[in-house]
């Protein structure tokens, strides 16, 4: 009888680390932080927005003010990550929603960076879902 010695998922060194989870992190940060800054009409006075620089400025912090927590609290970075993704795309389809029904704006510019963030976020989600917790990094 043979025996099947094939493994499910990828193995524990295969899988993301903590580095992996923050740089998304601050690659989502940024993102919403350019965004915030179009909507401040900092790159295009034309496309500002005022309601969404807000809402993008917030996202931003919490993104920011997750990644300072995953250095205060190691043990913790997946579920951090998860948390504060998750907020930021649910902000995200906030703002979609307000794109659908004619109150945010409804421009090329917007719908493009809506659609990164969406990216970025799942992508995000996806490799804080599957990392590893490596507890020999943290400090007892």
């Amino acid at each position: 009888m043979a025996t099947s010695t094939a493994q499910v998922g990828p193995s524990p060194a295969e899988r993301p680390s903590a580095g992996s989870i923050r740089t998304f992190l601050l690659l989502e940060s940024a993102t919403f932080l350019s965004a915030a800054a179009f909507h401040f009409g900092v790159f295009l006075p034309g496309y500002a927005h005022g309601a969404a620089a807000v809402a993008e400025s917030v996202i931003a912090t919490v993104l920011l003010g997750g990644l300072l927590a995953t250095w205060i609290r190691p043990r913790a970075v997946r579920g951090i990550a998860l948390a504060v993704q998750g907020f930021a795309l649910l902000g995200t389809f906030v703002g979609l929603f307000t794109i659908a029904i004619g109150i945010g704006p409804r421009t090329v510019p917007d719908l493009v960076i809506h659609a990164i963030m969406v990216l970025e976020l799942v992508w995000g989600l996806v490799v804080a879902g599957r990392a590893r917790v490596n507890r020999a990094e943290a400090p007892s």
